[in-house]
Protein backbone atom coordinates (compact mmCIF):
# COMPACT_ATOMS: atom_id res chain seq x y z
CA UNK A 1 0.00 0.00 0.00
CA UNK A 2 1.19 3.51 -0.79
CA UNK A 3 0.39 6.30 1.66
CA UNK A 4 -0.04 9.92 0.56
CA UNK A 5 1.82 12.56 2.54
CA UNK A 6 1.76 16.33 2.93
CA UNK A 7 4.67 18.22 4.46
CA UNK A 8 4.01 21.66 5.95
CA UNK A 9 7.02 23.81 6.65
CA UNK A 10 8.58 22.19 3.59
CA UNK A 11 11.00 25.05 2.91
CA UNK A 12 12.71 24.95 6.32
CA UNK A 13 15.56 22.73 7.43
CA UNK A 14 13.40 20.18 9.26
CA UNK A 15 10.75 20.08 6.54
CA UNK A 16 13.42 19.71 3.88
CA UNK A 17 14.95 16.80 5.76
CA UNK A 18 11.54 15.11 6.04
CA UNK A 19 11.16 15.46 2.28
CA UNK A 20 14.65 14.09 1.64
CA UNK A 21 13.89 10.97 3.63
CA UNK A 22 10.43 10.50 2.15
CA UNK A 23 11.93 10.62 -1.36
CA UNK A 24 13.58 7.31 -0.50
CA UNK A 25 10.61 5.74 1.31
CA UNK A 26 9.04 2.98 -0.81
CA UNK A 27 5.62 3.22 0.82
CA UNK A 28 5.05 6.99 0.85
CA UNK A 29 4.07 9.31 -1.99
CA UNK A 30 4.71 13.02 -1.42
CA UNK A 31 1.54 14.72 -2.62
CA UNK A 32 1.69 18.23 -1.16
CA UNK A 33 4.45 20.58 -0.03
CA UNK A 34 3.28 23.58 1.96
CA UNK A 35 4.72 26.62 3.70
CA UNK A 36 3.72 30.17 4.57
CA UNK A 37 5.86 33.07 3.40
CA UNK A 38 7.33 31.08 0.50
CA UNK A 39 3.98 29.80 -0.82
CA UNK A 40 3.63 30.27 -4.56
CA UNK A 41 7.25 29.46 -5.38
CA UNK A 42 8.76 26.29 -6.84
CA UNK A 43 10.32 24.03 -4.23
CA UNK A 44 13.48 23.70 -6.32
CA UNK A 45 14.25 27.39 -5.79
CA UNK A 46 14.17 26.88 -2.01
CA UNK A 47 15.40 23.30 -1.54
CA UNK A 48 17.71 22.81 -4.55
CA UNK A 49 19.12 19.54 -3.17
CA UNK A 50 15.68 17.92 -3.61
CA UNK A 51 15.90 17.72 -7.38
CA UNK A 52 13.16 15.06 -7.60
CA UNK A 53 10.72 17.62 -6.20
CA UNK A 54 12.09 20.71 -7.91
CA UNK A 55 8.96 21.36 -9.99
CA UNK A 56 6.53 21.09 -7.07
CA UNK A 57 4.53 24.22 -6.26
CA UNK A 58 4.70 25.30 -2.62
CA UNK A 59 1.14 25.89 -1.42
CA UNK A 60 -0.11 27.80 1.59
CA UNK A 61 -0.33 25.91 4.87
CA UNK A 62 -4.07 25.58 5.37
CA UNK A 63 -6.27 22.79 6.65
CA UNK A 64 -7.86 22.61 3.19
CA UNK A 65 -4.52 22.03 1.46
CA UNK A 66 -3.43 19.43 4.02
CA UNK A 67 -6.73 17.55 4.11
CA UNK A 68 -7.22 14.30 2.24
CA UNK A 69 -3.77 12.87 2.95
CA UNK A 70 -2.95 9.71 4.87
CA UNK A 71 -0.07 11.45 6.67
CA UNK A 72 0.62 15.11 7.47
CA UNK A 73 3.99 16.28 8.75
CA UNK A 74 4.03 19.63 10.53
CA UNK A 75 7.51 21.18 10.56
CA UNK A 76 6.35 24.57 11.79
CA UNK A 77 7.71 27.06 14.33
CA UNK A 78 6.80 26.38 17.93
CA UNK A 79 3.27 27.47 18.73
CA UNK A 80 1.93 27.16 15.19
CA UNK A 81 1.23 23.42 14.83
CA UNK A 82 -1.64 23.02 17.26
CA UNK A 83 -4.13 25.23 15.42
CA UNK A 84 -3.46 23.44 12.14
CA UNK A 85 -3.57 19.95 13.66
CA UNK A 86 -6.88 20.66 15.37
CA UNK A 87 -8.52 21.10 11.97
CA UNK A 88 -7.35 17.77 10.54
CA UNK A 89 -9.50 14.61 10.67
CA UNK A 90 -8.83 12.24 13.60
CA UNK A 91 -8.04 9.36 11.23
CA UNK A 92 -5.20 11.30 9.58
CA UNK A 93 -1.76 10.46 10.94
CA UNK A 94 -0.35 13.82 12.06
CA UNK A 95 3.32 14.02 13.04
CA UNK A 96 4.34 17.29 14.68
CA UNK A 97 8.04 18.16 14.52
CA UNK A 98 7.47 21.27 16.63
CA UNK A 99 7.12 21.59 20.39
CA UNK A 100 3.35 22.11 20.60
CA UNK A 101 2.45 18.58 21.72
CA UNK A 102 5.58 17.38 23.53
CA UNK A 103 4.97 18.52 27.10
CA UNK A 104 2.43 16.95 29.43
CA UNK A 105 2.62 19.77 31.95
CA UNK A 106 0.67 22.91 31.10
CA UNK A 107 2.70 24.70 33.79
CA UNK A 108 5.97 23.79 32.04
CA UNK A 109 4.53 24.88 28.69
CA UNK A 110 3.50 28.25 30.09
CA UNK A 111 6.84 28.78 31.79
CA UNK A 112 9.02 27.94 28.78
CA UNK A 113 6.80 28.76 25.77
CA UNK A 114 3.74 30.69 26.91
CA UNK A 115 0.28 30.73 25.39
CA UNK A 116 -2.37 28.03 25.41
CA UNK A 117 -1.20 24.49 26.09
CA UNK A 118 -2.37 22.11 23.34
CA UNK A 119 -1.92 18.91 25.33
CA UNK A 120 0.51 16.05 24.85
CA UNK A 121 0.70 13.43 22.09
CA UNK A 122 2.63 10.13 22.11
CA UNK A 123 6.33 10.96 22.11
CA UNK A 124 8.18 9.95 18.95
CA UNK A 125 11.39 8.50 20.40
CA UNK A 126 10.94 4.73 19.96
CA UNK A 127 14.14 3.69 21.76
CA UNK A 128 13.42 5.65 24.93
CA UNK A 129 13.30 3.45 28.02
CA UNK A 130 10.10 4.48 29.79
CA UNK A 131 10.06 2.36 32.92
CA UNK A 132 12.37 0.35 35.18
CA UNK A 133 11.25 -2.90 33.51
CA UNK A 134 12.93 -1.79 30.30
CA UNK A 135 9.83 -1.15 28.20
CA UNK A 136 10.30 1.28 25.33
CA UNK A 137 8.30 4.19 23.98
CA UNK A 138 7.75 2.42 20.62
CA UNK A 139 4.83 0.44 22.03
CA UNK A 140 2.91 3.71 22.45
CA UNK A 141 3.53 4.65 18.81
CA UNK A 142 2.08 1.57 17.14
CA UNK A 143 -1.23 2.53 15.56
CA UNK A 144 -1.09 6.11 16.86
CA UNK A 145 -2.66 8.88 14.77
CA UNK A 146 -1.02 11.79 16.60
CA UNK A 147 2.73 11.84 17.33
CA UNK A 148 4.99 14.55 18.76
CA UNK A 149 8.57 14.29 17.54
CA UNK A 150 11.13 15.07 20.27
CA UNK A 151 13.43 18.03 20.22
CA UNK A 152 16.93 17.36 18.89
CA UNK A 153 18.65 18.11 22.21
CA UNK A 154 16.26 15.89 24.21
CA UNK A 155 16.84 13.03 21.76
CA UNK A 156 20.54 12.84 22.54
CA UNK A 157 20.13 13.64 26.23
CA UNK A 158 17.40 11.09 26.90
CA UNK A 159 19.12 8.29 25.01
CA UNK A 160 22.26 9.11 26.99
CA UNK A 161 20.62 8.96 30.40
CA UNK A 162 17.40 6.92 30.41
CA UNK A 163 18.95 3.42 30.76
CA UNK A 164 20.97 4.48 33.81
CA UNK A 165 18.00 6.24 35.41
CA UNK A 166 15.66 3.31 34.72
CA UNK A 167 18.13 0.84 36.24
CA UNK A 168 18.61 2.99 39.34
CA UNK A 169 22.33 3.39 38.67
CA UNK A 170 22.45 7.17 39.03
CA UNK A 171 20.78 9.95 40.94
CA UNK A 172 18.23 11.80 38.84
CA UNK A 173 18.68 14.89 41.02
CA UNK A 174 22.30 15.55 40.06
CA UNK A 175 22.49 15.55 36.26
CA UNK A 176 24.50 17.90 34.07
CA UNK A 177 24.08 17.98 30.28
CA UNK A 178 26.20 20.01 27.87
CA UNK A 179 25.39 19.81 24.15
CA UNK A 180 27.04 21.33 21.11
CA UNK A 181 24.77 21.81 18.10
CA UNK A 182 25.18 22.79 14.48
CA UNK A 183 23.56 26.04 13.43
CA UNK A 184 20.72 24.35 11.52
CA UNK A 185 19.15 23.58 14.88
CA UNK A 186 18.17 27.23 15.15
CA UNK A 187 16.11 27.10 11.97
CA UNK A 188 16.40 28.86 8.63
CA UNK A 189 15.36 32.40 9.52
CA UNK A 190 17.96 35.15 9.19
CA UNK A 191 19.55 36.01 12.55
CA UNK A 192 22.71 38.01 13.16
CA UNK A 193 24.33 35.51 15.51
CA UNK A 194 23.86 32.71 12.95
CA UNK A 195 25.61 34.44 10.06
CA UNK A 196 28.65 32.60 8.77
CA UNK A 197 31.00 35.39 9.80
CA UNK A 198 29.67 35.15 13.35
CA UNK A 199 29.81 31.35 13.72
CA UNK A 200 32.90 30.28 11.77
CA UNK A 201 35.87 29.48 13.95
CA UNK A 202 34.14 29.91 17.28
CA UNK A 203 31.69 28.43 19.77
CA UNK A 204 29.26 30.14 22.12
CA UNK A 205 26.81 29.07 24.83
CA UNK A 206 23.20 30.19 24.95
CA UNK A 207 20.10 29.50 27.02
CA UNK A 208 22.40 29.32 30.05
CA UNK A 209 21.10 29.03 33.61
CA UNK A 210 18.14 26.70 33.13
CA UNK A 211 16.32 28.85 30.60
CA UNK A 212 16.48 26.65 27.53
CA UNK A 213 13.11 25.38 26.33
CA UNK A 214 14.23 21.76 26.07
CA UNK A 215 14.96 21.51 29.80
CA UNK A 216 11.43 20.44 30.87
CA UNK A 217 11.23 18.00 27.96
CA UNK A 218 14.40 16.21 29.11
CA UNK A 219 13.19 16.12 32.70
CA UNK A 220 9.82 14.76 31.54
CA UNK A 221 11.46 11.90 29.65
CA UNK A 222 13.68 11.00 32.59
CA UNK A 223 10.57 11.00 34.75
CA UNK A 224 9.02 8.37 32.47
CA UNK A 225 12.18 6.29 32.86
CA UNK A 226 11.79 6.29 36.63
CA UNK A 227 13.40 9.54 37.70
CA UNK A 228 10.26 11.10 39.13
CA UNK A 229 12.32 13.85 40.76
CA UNK A 230 14.58 14.42 37.72
CA UNK A 231 16.42 17.72 37.77
CA UNK A 232 19.01 18.70 35.19
CA UNK A 233 21.39 21.54 34.51
CA UNK A 234 21.36 21.91 30.71
CA UNK A 235 23.73 24.11 28.74
CA UNK A 236 23.56 24.19 24.92
CA UNK A 237 26.38 25.58 22.82
CA UNK A 238 26.47 26.66 19.20
CA UNK A 239 29.22 24.96 17.17
CA UNK A 240 30.63 26.08 13.81
CA UNK A 241 29.07 23.27 11.79
CA UNK A 242 25.87 23.07 9.79
CA UNK A 243 24.42 19.93 11.38
CA UNK A 244 25.01 17.51 14.21
CA UNK A 245 24.81 17.40 18.01
CA UNK A 246 27.38 16.09 20.45
CA UNK A 247 25.92 15.67 23.93
CA UNK A 248 27.89 14.88 27.06
CA UNK A 249 25.81 14.03 30.12
CA UNK A 250 27.06 13.26 33.61
CA UNK A 251 25.20 11.95 36.64
CA UNK A 252 26.12 11.00 40.20
CA UNK A 253 26.56 7.24 40.51
CA UNK A 254 24.72 5.20 43.11
CA UNK A 255 26.57 3.17 45.76
CA UNK A 256 28.70 0.26 44.50
CA UNK A 257 27.97 0.98 40.82
CA UNK A 258 30.97 0.19 38.62
CA UNK A 259 31.69 0.45 34.92
CA UNK A 260 30.84 -3.16 34.14
CA UNK A 261 27.38 -2.83 35.66
CA UNK A 262 26.69 0.39 33.77
CA UNK A 263 27.87 -1.02 30.43
CA UNK A 264 25.72 -4.11 30.92
CA UNK A 265 22.65 -1.91 31.45
CA UNK A 266 23.30 0.06 28.25
CA UNK A 267 24.00 -3.02 26.18
CA UNK A 268 20.78 -4.58 27.47
CA UNK A 269 18.85 -1.41 26.60
CA UNK A 270 20.29 -0.87 23.13
CA UNK A 271 21.76 -4.20 22.02
CA UNK A 272 18.87 -4.96 19.67
CA UNK A 273 18.22 -1.42 18.49
CA UNK A 274 18.80 -0.83 14.77
CA UNK A 275 19.82 2.80 15.17
CA UNK A 276 21.37 3.15 18.66
CA UNK A 277 24.84 1.69 19.09
CA UNK A 278 27.05 1.50 22.16
CA UNK A 279 30.54 1.90 20.71
CA UNK A 280 33.45 -0.40 21.62
CA UNK A 281 35.35 0.74 24.69
CA UNK A 282 37.82 3.49 23.89
CA UNK A 283 35.95 4.75 20.81
CA UNK A 284 34.04 8.00 21.25
CA UNK A 285 31.22 9.49 19.15
CA UNK A 286 31.80 12.13 16.51
CA UNK A 287 29.15 14.19 14.77
CA UNK A 288 30.81 13.55 11.43
CA UNK A 289 30.27 9.78 11.69
CA UNK A 290 26.49 10.10 12.01
CA UNK A 291 25.94 12.88 9.46
CA UNK A 292 22.78 12.48 7.33
CA UNK A 293 21.90 9.22 9.10
CA UNK A 294 19.45 8.02 11.73
CA UNK A 295 22.35 6.58 13.69
CA UNK A 296 22.98 7.28 17.37
CA UNK A 297 26.59 6.72 18.45
CA UNK A 298 27.00 6.37 22.22
CA UNK A 299 29.89 5.79 24.60
CA UNK A 300 30.11 5.79 28.38
CA UNK A 301 32.67 5.82 31.14
CA UNK A 302 32.75 5.86 34.91
CA UNK A 303 34.73 8.67 36.53
CA UNK A 304 35.79 7.14 39.87
CA UNK A 305 37.37 10.35 41.10
CA UNK A 306 34.10 12.29 40.84
CA UNK A 307 31.83 9.28 41.33
CA UNK A 308 29.96 10.13 38.16
CA UNK A 309 28.75 8.42 35.02
CA UNK A 310 29.81 10.15 31.81
CA UNK A 311 27.88 9.44 28.58
CA UNK A 312 28.58 11.00 25.20
CA UNK A 313 26.13 10.77 22.32
CA UNK A 314 26.44 11.89 18.70
CA UNK A 315 23.42 12.39 16.44
CA UNK A 316 22.52 14.32 13.33
CA UNK A 317 20.12 16.95 14.65
CA UNK A 318 18.12 17.09 11.40
CA UNK A 319 17.87 13.34 10.87
CA UNK A 320 17.63 11.36 14.10
CA UNK A 321 17.02 14.62 15.96
CA UNK A 322 13.97 15.53 13.88
CA UNK A 323 13.02 14.07 10.49
CA UNK A 324 14.43 10.58 11.04
CA UNK A 325 12.46 10.26 14.26
CA UNK A 326 9.37 11.43 12.36
CA UNK A 327 9.78 8.77 9.67
CA UNK A 328 10.67 6.08 12.22
CA UNK A 329 7.49 6.96 14.12
CA UNK A 330 5.47 6.95 10.90
CA UNK A 331 6.65 3.40 10.22
CA UNK A 332 5.56 2.25 13.67
CA UNK A 333 2.20 4.00 13.44
CA UNK A 334 1.42 2.45 10.06
CA UNK A 335 2.69 -1.04 10.90
CA UNK A 336 5.65 -0.86 8.51
CA UNK A 337 9.14 -2.19 9.29
CA UNK A 338 10.63 0.42 11.60
CA UNK A 339 13.76 0.96 9.52
CA UNK A 340 11.97 1.59 6.20
CA UNK A 341 13.36 4.62 4.38
CA UNK A 342 16.10 5.16 6.95
CA UNK A 343 19.79 4.37 7.21
CA UNK A 344 22.27 4.02 10.06
CA UNK A 345 25.16 4.69 7.69
CA UNK A 346 26.72 8.14 7.79
CA UNK A 347 28.62 9.98 5.06
CA UNK A 348 32.35 10.65 4.95
CA UNK A 349 34.51 12.60 4.67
Amino acid sequence: MTYTAAVSGATGYAGGEVLRLLCGHPDVQITTVAAHSSAGQKLGALQPHLHALADRDVVETTAENLAGHDVVFLALPHGQSAAVAAQLPPETLVIDAGADHRLESSRAWDAFYGGEHAGAWPYGLPELVVDPDGRKQREKLRGATRIAVPGCYPTGSLLALAPAVAAGLVSSRDIVVVSASGTSGAGKSLKLHLLGAETMGGMSPYGVGGGHRHTPEIEQGLGWAGGADAQISFTPTLAPMSRGILTTATALLGPDVDGARVRAAYEAAYGDEPFVHVLPEGQWPTTKSVQASNHVALQLAVDPHAGRLVVSVGIDNLTKGTAGAAVQSLNLALGLPETTGLTAQGVAP
